[in-house]
Formats: C-alpha cells, sequence, structure tokens
C-alpha cells in the first residue's frame, strides 16, 4: 500500500480546530507579536493573552523573546525587546483579537541589526511634505512540502513559460485557493491589497500593496507577507520569497517598487520623475546592496539580463520596458506625470531599506549611502556573456 503523500500524513482536522475556535473567550484578548528575525527576510510570532481589546498602539505592552534563537543575540544576553509599532484585526482567530506587527531593540534599547523600520521612519519623515507614494508588487513561488513547486511533475517540468501568466485553468495555474485565502485575509486585516495575478513561472503568484504613504508602506507589505505564510501554512504548502528558487529558463521573483512625490503625479510631473531617475542612475550599486538582504548576492541570481531584468552590472530606463533597471509606464509617458518602477527589488528584499533609500536618494539628495555592493567578478563576467559584451 502507497505511502500518503507527506502533506496527507501531517495534516490535522481543521474541522476540530473550528470547534474550538467557536468557543467564547470573555474579555480577555489574544494577540500575536510578529517580528523580523535575524535573516532580514523571515518572520517569528508568538501569542500573549490581554485582559482587555486594546484601542490605540501605545496601550500594548512590550514583551521580550530569546534574541539566541533568532539570529539576533548572544546566549549569555539574549532578551530581545518587541516594541509595537503597528496594529491589526487578526483574520484567523477573530473577534477582538490581534496582530501586532513590533519592532526589535537589543538589551541596551538600540535597534537590532536586521531593524530597519527605525530609520526609514525617521527618513519618512523627513521627506513627509514630498508625500511620497509607494505601491510594491510582491512576487512569490508555492512550494509543496518537500520543496518542489506546488503543482508541477514531481519528476519532471511543466511545460515552457508562456500560457501561466494571469492563466485560468487547471493546466495553467496551481493554488488559487491560497492566493483568494490570502487576499481576503489582507481585506479583513486592512493591508491596502490593490490585486493578485499569476505570473510568468507556473506555481508563481504576485500580490500588490498600495498607494501607501511613507512608513505604511513597509508595515503594510510585511504583514501582508506574513498573512500569506500564514494561510499558506493552513494549506501545507510553503510560500517562498527565494528571488531564484528554480534555476534554468524560469522567471525570477522580485518586488517592483512604484514610487512617486506629489510633484510626479502633477502636471508636468515627468521632468520630476526623469530627475529622480537621474539621481538613482548615479547610485546603482548602493540601491543594490539595499534591495535583496544579503546586499545584492540574492541579486545576482535574478538580475541577469534575462527573463525580464535588467543586468545587475548596469543601470538603465525605458518607457514600457520590463527589461529595464526603472519602468517609466506608458501611460505616465503619455499623460507626462505620474509614477516610476524601480524593477531592482528583490522578493525577499526588506521595503523599509528599500523605501528609505529611494527617498535618501530621490528626495534627500543623500549622495553617500551606508551600503554599497561590491560584484562578484565571476558572475559578472559570466552576465557579461550571457548578453553577448
Amino acid at each position: 500500500m502507497a505511502a500518503a503523500p507527506l502533506r496527507a500524513q501531517f495534516a490535522t482536522d481543521k474541522n476540530v480546530l473550528a470547534r474550538y475556535m467557536a468557543k467564547p473567550q470573555g474579555d480577555r484578548v489574544q494577540a500575536m507579536y510578529i517580528w523580523i528575525d535575524g535573516s532580514g527576510e523571515n518572520l517569528r510570532c508568538k501569542t500573549r493573552t490581554l485582559e482587555s481589546e486594546p484601542k490605540k498602539i501605545d496601550e500594548l505592552p512590550e514583551w521580550n523573546f530569546d534574541g539566541s534563537s533568532t539570529g539576533q543575540a548572544a546566549g549569555e544576553n539574549s532578551d530581545v525587546y518587541l516594541k509595537p509599532v503597528a496594529m491589526y484585526p487578526d483574520p484567523f482567530r477573530l473577534g477582538k483579537n490581534k496582530l501586532i506587527l513590533c519592532e526589535t531593540y537589543t538589551h541596551d534599547r538600540k535597534p537590532t541589526g536586521s531593524n530597519f523600520r527605525m530609520r526609514c521612519a525617521q527618513v519618512m519623515e523627513a521627506a513627509k511634505d514630498e508625500h511620497p507614494w509607494f505601491g510594491m508588487e510582491q512576487e512569490y513561488t508555492l512550494l509543496d512540502i518537500d520543496g518542489h513547486p506546488f503543482g508541477w511533475p514531481k519528476n519532471g517540468f511543466p511545460g515552457p513559460q508562456g500560457p501561466y501568466y494571469c492563466g485560468v485553468g487547471a493546466n495553467k495555474v496551481y493554488g488559487r485557493d491560497i492566493v483568494e485565502s490570502h487576499y481576503r485575509a489582507c481585506l479583513y486585516t486592512g493591508i491596502n491589497i490593490s490585486g493578485t495575478n499569476a505570473e510568468v513561472m507556473p506555481a508563481q503568484w504576485e500580490f500588490q500593496v498600495g498607494p501607501s504613504e511613507g512608513i505604511d508602506m513597509g508595515d503594510q507589505l510585511w504583514l501582508a507577507r506574513f498573512l500569506l505564510h500564514r494561510t499558506a501554512e493552513d494549506y501545507g504548502v510553503i510560500a517562498s520569497l527565494d528571488p531564484k528558487p528554480i534555476q534554468g529558463d524560469w522567471n525570477g521573483a522580485g518586488c517592483h517598487t512604484n514610487f512617486s512625490t506629489e510633484k510626479m503625479r502633477n502636471p508636468g510631473g515627468i521632468k520630476n520623475i526623469l530627475e529622480a531617475i537621474e539621481k538613482l542612475s548615479h547610485a546603482h550599486n548602493a540601491h543594490i546592496a539595499y534591495y535583496d538582504p544579503k546586499r545584492g548576492k540574492d541579486n545576482e541570481r535574478r538580475l541577469t539580463g534575462r527573463h525580464e531584468t535588467a543586468s545587475i552590472s548596469e543601470f538603465s530606463y525605458g518607457v514600457a520596458s520590463r527589461a529595464s533597471s526603472i519602468r517609466i509606464p506608458r501611460q505616465t509617458d503619455a499623460d507626462g506625470y505620474g509614477y516610476f518602477e524601480d524593477r531592482r527589488p528583490s522578493s525577499n528584499c526588506d521595503p523599509y531599506a528599500v523605501t528609505e533609500a529611494i527617498i535618501r536618494t530621490c528626495c534627500l539628495d543623500v549622495r553617500k549611502m551606508s551600503m554599497m555592493y561590491v560584484p562578484d567578478q565571476a558572475q559578472l563576467a559570466e552576465a557579461m556573456k550571457a548578453m553577448g559584451k
């Protein structure tokens, strides 16, 4: 008798869980604290009981966790502070229960190495009169519990890319139930999710968050990622943010970032857009370092000049060009105002780091950044060869 699939072997009965979740909880509230761990890309969470429903963020107590288990502290001094910064209704526990997004601080009240939010908030405050709007397009790949792309043949590959992008039908898209559940969870929570679609590689999807102003962009995208991972967990599926999950002739995954200021959004704003792009052209390697958690090393696998990407080694821009670093949408070019899209951020980027870098360069005219991408010369030579240079 054949063994049941691994996912089925370890699945629990959600109908049993529903009986418990339907029981009254009185006045007390379950608050799930969520934070970014030392990897700069993975999320952690744990729950505490509050005696009453919090109405404002400053009613939430600080908490702590074992940072030696998350790559954020040494074992002999392992407590790391959790500072609540944003609160949302919980779409899983429902009722008065809450999801609490937190910043992380060391024992001496300094931001941990993966806490980019504090500095991002300061930068957004400095540029608030520009009214910066962001929209981020989060691509991700659904994987079976064994790490194989969800819906792919176990001993082979699906047909070549082409019919899957925005596809319809069981032979073209895999995992729509997860996508729809995540979408509804975002709406329930108040995330400004603006859309979703199947992507070019089968089992790959995208959702968009925004427009969001200032620090809200990072807060909402991180919370939307948490909802994605938590929703996929209910289905026994993994949502991967790896920027190149499958090697070969398959698209990678990015987090394309749309940006505008108030001046860019008004008639004649194309002038301000082109000025911002010119500034970005002089800070390419610095931005690459901010656009993935490994300071560009993850994007080396993705930004090859193929599969709708520009080369990591060159800055470029163009109207309606998905082969450029920066795309000016066709409508923006026609209207003479609007926004531009930075296509370089990786799917596993920290949105706080990305949006901070864009504001520093485009709005605050900061010419020297604290991080800089150093290319891998062997990979750079291979990429140049692939482009025929």
